[in-house]
């Protein structure tokens, strides 16, 4: 794929990377993610993503903006209060990058789509604000043998981890799921939603940045994946730690018995 003489100016700090190149460049032209939520994960995801020429970028939201969200969903404007937020988010993302193809889906990603959904992306990125979703998302992308960036955010606090349970290393072992740090759900009500318990905005625009980061890192295959690893960040305290996870061999999913073997336990 030969560049345009815009593309070059537009890719310009990227391909003078030694790590990314034209060649690095080429393969995010060519690669397709999955963003599930355009909320405050998703909103500097989405656009870092498309700024850094991701070809096709798919978004998963059924939801439209309301005012409350624009405190820390920087992809959605003021005049698109009561707008479907993957038309919003599209509107963006076309102003950013006309090389960017946005598929918006308009619908609750569930049991039903979900496998469907994630087997038309390379990679997949969950910016979901509740733990049903994010529990189907891991079980899909294990299914589907899909490489999933993930991360949450409240109050003061969030996390970022790869999971790629799919993949093994060197010495044959595999890297572990979202089951393997958290078992399951927990129940309704034990931990608040940021509608709760509040979120600082700022913070959506670190973790989502960061999520974006380890996409790019992956969809080119340089520096370090953060699989098997759990970075935290306390933004009050302004620190980060970067925890080492294992394969649970008695995780539900990936494990060695697996007690779940599809997804029909999921609720829709």
């Amino acid at each position: 794929m030969a560049f345009t003489e815009d593309q070059v100016k537009r890719y310009a700090r990227h391909i003078l990377l030694r790590e990314v190149g034209g060649v690095g460049q080429q393969k995010l032209l060519e690669s397709k993610v999955l963003v599930i939520g355009a909320g405050g994960l998703g909103s500097p995801l989405i656009l870092y993503l498309a700024a850094a020429g991701v070809g096709t970028i798919g978004i998963v939201d059924d939801d439209v903006v309301d005012l409350s969200n624009l405190q820390r969903q920087i992809i959605h404007h003021t005049s698109d209060v009561g707008r479907l937020k993957v038309d919003s988010a599209a509107a963006r993302v076309k102003d950013i990058n006309p090389d960017v193809t946005l598929v918006p889906h308009r619908t609750r990603f569930d049991m039903t789509n979900a496998l469907e959904l994630i087997s038309q992306y390379d990679v997949i990125a969950d910016g979901s604000d509740n733990f049903s979703t994010r529990f189907l998302v891991n079980d899909a992308c294990f299914f589907a043998k899909k490489t999933l960036v993930s991360g949450a955010i409240l109050r003061f606090d969030g996390q970022v981890a790869t999971f790629k349970p799919h993949v093994h290393d060197d010495s044959g072992v595999a890297g572990p799921c979202y089951r393997c740090i958290f078992r399951e759900p927990p129940p309704d009500g034990q931990v608040p939603s940021c509608a709760q318990a509040g979120v600082l905005g700022a913070l959506c625009g670190m973790i989502g940045s960061m999520q974006a980061a380890e996409i790019l890192k992956e969809l080119m295959g340089i520096g370090e994946s953060l699989s098997g690893s759990l970075l935290i960040c306390d933004g009050l305290g302004s620190t980060f730690r970067k925890i080492k996870v294992n394969r649970d061999p008695g995780c539900p999913v990936c494990g060695d018995t697996p007690t779940i073997t599809d997804l029909s336990g999921h609720g829709q």
